[in-house]
């Protein structure tokens, strides 16, 4: 697939609505069981790894060919949802073939250790009278699956989770609105020879417990360069939590990897305002990177949508935790009734295990329209895999307005930064941090530090913002002759960190 079209395809997965109304006929198992567990899956990613890879089949042209607008008019009737009408504490929806979803993925349940198969039938979807006639083959199948439960009120089952299109994933917290994705791998990001994208290609749902708020789903990745076996324990609440256990093998030289990929949206924000005619004051899904490196520093990186492709990495050794956040979370700050970019996830992300030694890789993407996510975050090992090499790992992925918050201890908060013009060509660059327990009352014995690899940068100012209660920096950079510039800055307390470390990337414009 290329990026556009899987771009879009996360777009797709906003546009197919549920119901609920009388009895239907519902998703069916097929009559054949066979064995399953997660080491049978492991093994079978592992034998694939030895074989040439084979794309699977596509489903026919009258659905590959239907138009977006086509695509909405079919839809999953709620009433069909696996484990409808019994006491499963979950219910699970299928998502209809065609458009940017060209392939199928295969749908199994799990219970007891035995596998069955869910069967594609057309009749789980409910259609309008303008969806065209499509052929019927056994190439079909369903595009995905989406996971819901009872989040707020008895009875009421309301979605949570997503698996669709590629290895792409999508979760929220209990009453969120969908924004950024996940991703199970990513492959050669922002090379020039151009990306590659793993599949999920098959998954194994396992039947709940009717006590349990957990749904354990297995996912078979497949794509030239490697193979994947992927188990994942979803937890729904006002934070989602997804611990993630995958084993991975390579058919051939993989230089590129992206481990525990995550995807987002970042148009503009106050520091490229002119750039827009808009009227917001912003627009995106994210709107910094985090991280909590291998020796305790932690790192908060706003994010930008560059004039040309940039990509940043930070090395490290053994990351504690890295993630895309959205942190301004007031209507005001975006001023949209219908995208509500304010209610959209963070993201955190807390390795299992030490990863060693490698990069957090940030790739910034240009973009002019919203419906593009331009951003990607992932974890890049430095080791390199082989063919026949195998590579295991473990993660957590949690989801919510401040999933940081349970995982990590975050000192004093970057909240927003800004710049401006002066008339003798500099820029004044402004940061507010949040109020914090350890913020003194005197900001005159906080210590400032202010850094830049290019031109010339003042010591900076700080006052207390009358609005949040919290730190204000202020300094001025002037570039001279420089065309780029990294800007370090962070508010220090006896010697020791009180704010995050402030990273910032200024190019000329």
């Amino acid at each position: 697939m290329l990026r556009r079209d899987v771009l879009k395809s996360l777009m797709a997965l906003a546009v197919v609505p549920t119901a609920s109304y009388a009895q239907e006929p519902g998703l069916s198992l097929g009559d054949e069981v066979t064995p399953f567990s997660a080491g049978i899956l492991v093994e079978r990613a592992r034998i694939m790894a030895t074989q040439s890879y084979v794309p699977r089949p596509q489903i026919p042209a009258s659905w590959r060919d239907l138009t977006y607008d086509q695509y909405r008019k079919i839809w999953f009737d709620a009433r069909n949802a696996l484990w409808e009408d019994t006491d499963r504490p979950q219910r699970v929806d299928v998502f209809p073939p065609g458009l940017y979803f060209p392939q199928a993925v295969a749908l199994n349940v799990v219970e007891n250790g035995q596998a069955r198969a869910v069967g594609f039938d057309m009749d789980v979807f409910d259609t309008t009278d303008k969806f065209p006639d499509v052929e019927i083959d056994d190439t079909l199948g369903y595009s995905g699956l989406r996971l819901r439960a009872e989040l707020e009120k008895k009875g009421i089952f309301q979605e949570y989770a997503v698996f669709q299109g590629a290895s792409y994933f999508r979760g929220i917290g209990t009453g969120e609105t969908y924004g950024i994705s996940a991703r199970g791998l990513a492959l050669k990001t922002g090379d020039p020879m151009g990306e590659e994208f793993p599949d999920f290609t098959a998954f194994w749902l396992e039947a709940p417990n009717p006590e349990s708020a957990t749904q354990v789903l297995h996912a078979l990745l497949d794509s030239p360069s490697i193979t994947g076996a992927y188990t994942f324990e979803i937890t729904h609440g006002p934070v989602l939590e997804m611990k993630v256990s995958a084993q991975l093998f390579a058919r051939e030289d993989v230089t590129h990897m992206g481990v525990a990929p995550l995807t987002s949206m970042f148009l503009f924000d106050d520091t490229m305002r002119q750039r827009f005619s808009d009227f917001r004051p912003a627009v995106h899904d994210s709107d910094g990177l985090l991280i909590h490196n291998g020796a305790g520093e932690i790192i908060w990186r706003p994010l930008h949508n560059p004039t040309r492709l940039q990509i940043s990495a930070f090395s490290d050794n053994n990351p504690r935790g890295f993630g895309l956040l959205q942190r301004k979370r007031e209507y005001s700050d975006f001023t949209d009734l219908e995208s509500l970019y304010h209610n959209r996830p963070s993201v955190w992300i807390t390795p299992g295990e030490g990863w060693g030694r490698g990069s957090v890789t940030l790739v910034e993407i240009p973009a002019d329209l919203e419906i593009y996510d331009n951003i990607v975050a992932y974890w890049r090992p430095s080791a390199r895999m082989a063919p026949g090499d195998a590579h295991k790992m473990t993660y957590t992925l949690h989801w919510g307005a401040d999933p940081v918050a349970a995982t990590a201890d975050v000192p004093v908060k970057v909240l927003n930064t800004a710049k401006g013009g002066r008339p003798e060509g500099g820029d004044i660059i402004v940061i507010d941090f949040a109020d914090g327990p350890n913020v003194p009352a005197d900001l005159g014995d906080v210590e400032l530090l202010v850094r830049s690899n290019a031109g010339n940068v003042t010591p900076g100012i700080l006052q207390r913002n009358p609005e949040t209660g919290g730190p204000r920096l202020a300094f001025t950079f002037t570039p001279g002759d420089a065309t780029l510039a990294e800007f370090r800055a962070q508010l220090r307390l006896g010697g020791e960190p009180l704010s995050e470390v402030w990273l910032y990337r200024w190019t000329k414009p």
